[in-house]
């Protein structure tokens, strides 16, 4: 069983950057397929962003494109996201996903128990 702790989760002004981290635990996670996905207040959990499992492909959420990035350090058996220019409207809770599968990206098997991201103005 892999269990996914999510950290680095906080306010922010609009513009700032946040960083997310995802450390899995149970069993090396390598040879899945990681993400993130969101949540905002009253709307359904949203697709943000997957990376293959050596770190070389990425895909990304159109709202997320060129300011968010995907990354994972299998040694570390961790999962980054580096939010930049962060708008109001990612303000979320943010999830940790392990082994997405669908095509668009919106089932995993393992899941975190979300980090809380606030951007004001």
């Amino acid at each position: 069983q892999v269990q996914l702790v999510e950290s680095g989760g906080g306010s922010v002004q609009a513009g700032g950057s946040l960083r997310l981290s995802c450390a899995a635990s149970g069993r090396t996670v390598s040879g899945y397929v990681m993400g993130w996905f969101r949540q905002a207040p009253g709307k359904d959990r949203t697709f943000v962003a997957i990376v293959s499992q050596s770190g070389g492909s990425t895909l990304y959420a159109d709202s997320v494109k060129g300011r968010f990035t995907i990354s994972r350090d299998n040694a570390k058996n961790t999962v980054y996201l580096q939010m930049n220019s962060l708008k109001l409207e990612d303000t979320a809770v943010y999830y940790c996903a392990g082994d997405v599968h669908g095509a668009p990206p919106t089932r995993a098997n393992y899941w975190g128990q979300g980090t809380q991201v606030t951007v004001s103005s």
